[in-house]
């Protein structure tokens, strides 16, 4: 048989055996990396794998932990897990609640608005759904609001995360994008090339993280006017309003003006992504100590959150580093580039096909093992075909986001279900997602239709 074809087969088939192992549930990292070390033997065996390309391992391991822009990720998880684990979010919502209170669907206006806040203080999905899951899920219970219409909310909320800079899946996308991007334009002839940054990236996703939010408010209004009783008012007390607006500027302020300095750092070029992270984690901590609750306790706790959840995204970020060698060499971006070149509609269509591969991948793995896997593979194609950079790192932000929102294999509803009581049905929670779900969908068709949406805000802030 012929070398190059053998390598592509073995390429195909090792791709498919990684998804197969990860739905088996064996763990990420170690599936990624056995995986493929098990088929490159088989490469080796058959003449189709040199075991010298192996050597790029250690340059590009040394690469991801002397990379400043990864430096970020650690930092902004650290911020988020202290302004939850110093209850300054569950502050927040509960002044949140009292402010919009006493208009039907008041509360979950709340919601979607402390989602939001918290998106752009966390960047970690899993963490805001659960944290918001144990918050506002039984005040809303309480209040009376539907079990549907509460998890929907909580759920497309937490989810916010996953596109609202700073979010930790559009740094690692940044730093992806921005490397196979130059490589693309030198392999063109364009021996200097257009930078795409991080910074880039965070501007692109802004617009459509705040029409995200705004598709949600503008469906808890709808749902307010059209069956109220799903949503009822929560009338707060006299003497609990005369001090309303004094706990609104102490909990909404503070953190307010700290994800601002945060943000518009990075969009105003005044600072990178990096230090505007350590702004970031500095200043939650002072805030922690400011509302009199950082204790030793609480930073032992979030520094071992911290570690735990950047610990198992760079691990499985080194797993893939062998997947990416090993289907590489083996021929499968050629494989990729054959098959995505021969589609019809060109770029769009191939851009189509990626977005819904990635979004049958998000039911059963990880964003960061999804981005991980794929961008790799069929970013170089991609934007060798003509696909805006910035465009398509929020595209494939919004696709991964309606992804888990989407029942029955939706990460975000798992998390929900973890912390839920009992009395919330399983498939509440499943119905509750699915106006969510509808409303993502009509995001990313605006997205495809007006591409502006995404590549506006980058030109004006860094060109």
């Amino acid at each position: 048989m012929d070398p190059v074809l053998l390598g592509e087969i073995l390429a195909g088939l090792m791709f498919f055996g990684v998804i197969g192992m990860l739905m088996l549930g064996f763990p990420v990292a170690f599936t990624l990396a056995g995986t493929s070390l098990l088929f490159a033997l088989a490469g080796i065996w058959f003449g189709v794998f040199d075991p010298s390309n192996f050597g790029a391992l250690a340059g590009r391991y040394i690469g991801y932990m002397t990379n400043e822009v990864l430096v970020a990720v650690p930092l902004f998880i650290f911020m988020g897990v202290m302004l939850e684990k110093s209850r300054i979010a569950e502050q927040l919502l509960t002044t949140m609640g009292k402010m919009f209170g006493n208009m039907n669907g008041g509360l979950g206006i709340s919601v979607v608005l402390v989602g939001a806040l918290l998106a752009a203080s966390t960047g970690v999905v899993g963490a805001t759904v659960v944290t918001m899951g144990l918050i506002s899920l039984p005040a809303m219970l309480k209040a009376g609001y539907k079990p549907t219409l509460a998890t929907g909310v909580i759920c497309a909320s937490g989810t916010l995360g996953q596109i609202i800079p700073p979010s930790t899946v559009l740094i690692f996308m940044g730093d992806m994008i921005a490397g196979i991007h130059a490589q693309v334009q030198m392999a063109k002839g364009n021996f200097a090339p257009t930078s795409v940054s991080v910074g880039d990236l965070f501007a692109g996703a802004f617009i459509p993280g705040l029409l995200l939010v705004g598709l949600y408010l503008l469906f808890i209004v709808f749902k307010a006017i059209t069956d109220p009783e799903s949503c009822p008012a929560t009338p707060v007390a006299p003497e609990d309003r005369k001090h309303l607006w004094r706990e609104v500027i102490t909990a909404l302020v503070p953190p307010l003006l700290l994800i601002m300095m945060v943000l518009g750092s990075i969009l105003g070029g005044i600072a990178t992504p990096t230090e505007a992270a350590s702004v970031g984690a500095v200043g939650a901590t002072l805030l922690a100590l400011l509302r009199g609750r950082l204790r030793f306790s609480i930073l032992r706790e979030t520094a071992i959150s911290t570690a735990t959840i950047t610990s198992m995204v760079f691990i499985i970020l080194f797993g893939a580093s062998i997947f990416a060698i090993v289907f590489r060499q083996m021929g499968g971006d050629n494989l990729v580039e054959e098959f995505l070149t021969g589609l019809p509609g060109g770029a769009m269509g191939a851009m189509i096909v990626v977005m819904m591969i990635m979004f049958v991948l998000g039911f059963i793995l990880d964003t960061f093992e999804i981005i991980f896997i794929v961008i790799p593979i069929a970013a170089p194609v991609l934007l060798a075909l003509g696909v805006e950079p910035i465009w398509l790192g929020v595209m494939v932000g919004v696709n991964l986001q309606t992804s888990f929102l989407t029942p029955p294999f939706g990460f975000a509803l798992f998390y929900l279900r973890g912390v839920a009581p009992n009395s919330v049905s399983t498939m509440e929670i499943y119905r509750g997602a699915i106006p969510f779900v509808l409303l993502q969908i009509l995001a990313i068709a605006l997205l495809f239709i007006f591409p502006g949406l995404v590549t506006w805000l980058p030109s004006v802030v860094y060109r």
